[in-house]
């Protein structure tokens, strides 16, 4: 009959736990009020989260406006709109324009904030 052996543990002090588990990081007590370093672990911080998505949600908008603006103009210039159409989409366009620009002051963001930079890509917008 095969016994299953069970888990040494090999010290009894946490502190060794600690720095085996956190090999190639920085060592962190577990008892730290320390804030982690940057970019290593999760912020559930509800504001920044709510900023986050926020900021997230408002660059995509920005970008659909900024298509619908461009293909608008080649429309205009395509002669396929009538003066009405055109006096409709404009207006449509500013008050949308509007309405990103007070959700963005609403979130406290920049204007460059929706600007992602997407590496070799470039910028977003």
């Amino acid at each position: 009959m095969n016994s299953i052996e069970e888990p040494k543990v090999e010290s009894k002090n946490l502190n060794d736990f600690v720095r085996v588990m956190q090999a190639g990081t920085t060592p962190v007590s577990p008892l730290s009020t320390r804030k982690p370093a940057h970019g290593r672990r999760l912020n559930l911080d509800q504001d920044k989260v709510k900023n986050g998505l926020g900021q997230l949600v408002l660059t995509l908008v920005k970008l659909l406006h900024e298509l619908l603006e461009h293909q608008a103009i080649r429309r205009i210039d395509a002669g396929s709109l009538t003066d009405e159409e055109i006096d409709r989409l404009g207006v449509t366009l500013m008050k949308q324009a509007e309405e990103i620009e007070r959700l963005r002051k609403e979130f406290n963001l920049e204007e460059e904030d929706l600007n992602l930079d997407l590496g070799p890509l470039g910028r977003l917008l």
